[in-house]
């Protein structure tokens, strides 16, 4: 039995120590990501520049809730839902 057990360890821990890799090498960072996508629309506001999912580079004029009315180079006004919105411009 003991000689069992130790067997089942031993198989068992390259496909522990796997797991970790994978764990801090991709999961780990796409959620530090995703906190980061999460903060920088969250603390949009009127008059930012940014580059939706799409790349167009717009201006903030109105921010509401989920929405964001949006200003093109052209002075058009769009709706775009925040969640595509892929960067702040500086």
């Amino acid at each position: 039995m003991e000689g069992q057990s130790a067997d089942l360890i031993s198989s068992l821990l390259p496909l522990v120590a796997l797991f970790a890799i994978f764990y801090f090498l991709i999961i780990r960072p796409q959620q530090k990501q995703a906190k980061n996508h999460k903060q920088m629309i969250a603390e949009l506001k009127k008059g930012d520049k940014i580059v939706t999912n799409g790349g167009l580079m717009v201006e903030i004029t109105k921010v509401d809730e989920d929405n964001l009315i949006v200003k093109n180079h052209d002075n058009t006004e769009m709706k775009l839902v925040k969640e595509f919105v892929a960067k702040k411009l500086d």
